[in-house]
């Protein structure tokens, strides 16, 4: 299991690399424009919560495609799997890095409390939709950029007006940290840990 697991995160590493590139390229126009932190705020609050979506619609899919589980025990892998790794890949970890980087507005803004009434419906939706049409197939590479986008805004909300040369380094480096593991996690790794043949699960995914 270990094995396979390892060898799911380098074969999306790729990805995650492509994600953090395209951060990068967002974070260099925000820098250049001086687009004020207003819009990162928006932005978040539009690229989190269609991150858990997704999150929710695959974690449910993959799990109820492969257990004859019934909706509740869906209902709870897929709210776990998507809101809690989310609330870690888009929120926690960069937190962490904003208070490394000592950035004056980090926050940690979690999603399904501080606007439950936006991110709780839409993992709901994501559930049902996974487990009535679980055959549905989700790119992988678009999970990735919603996450990498909703990390990134989460931390260019937390920047001053100027960015120092060691944020513009940094940020990057925990774009990538909250994206590549978690995303594995919550597509493949945590739905895998609830199904009988794991190996099966892996390849699918």
């Amino acid at each position: 299991m270990f094995a396979k697991i390892v060898h799911e995160l380098r074969h999306h590493a790729p990805f995650t690399v492509l994600g953090t590139l395209s951060g990068i390229a967002i974070m260099l126009v925000i820098w250049a424009a001086r687009v004020p932190r207003a819009y990162s705020d928006t932005l978040f609050w539009i690229s989190h919560p269609g991150h858990v979506l997704l999150s929710a619609l695959v974690t449910a899919a993959l799990f109820r495609r492969k257990t004859s589980a019934g909706f509740l025990s869906t209902f709870v892998i897929g709210y776990v799997g998507s809101v809690g790794i989310a609330t870690l890949s888009d929120s926690l970890i960069p937190f962490v890095g904003e208070w490394l980087l000592d950035l004056p507005h980090k926050g940690a803004h979690i999603g399904f409390i501080e606007k439950w009434w936006l991110v709780n419906p839409l993992v709901v939706a994501g559930i049902v939709i996974g487990y009535l049409w679980s055959r549905t197939h989700i790119p992988h590479a678009g999970h990735v950029f919603l996450s990498t986008w909703a990390s990134l805004f989460h931390m260019t909300m937390a920047l001053g007006d100027h960015i120092m040369p060691v944020q513009m380094i940094m940020i990057p480096v925990f774009l990538f940290l909250a994206v590549w593991i978690p995303c594995c996690t919550s597509d493949i790794v945590f739905p895998m840990l609830f199904v009988k043949k794991p190996e099966d699960s892996v390849r699918e995914a």
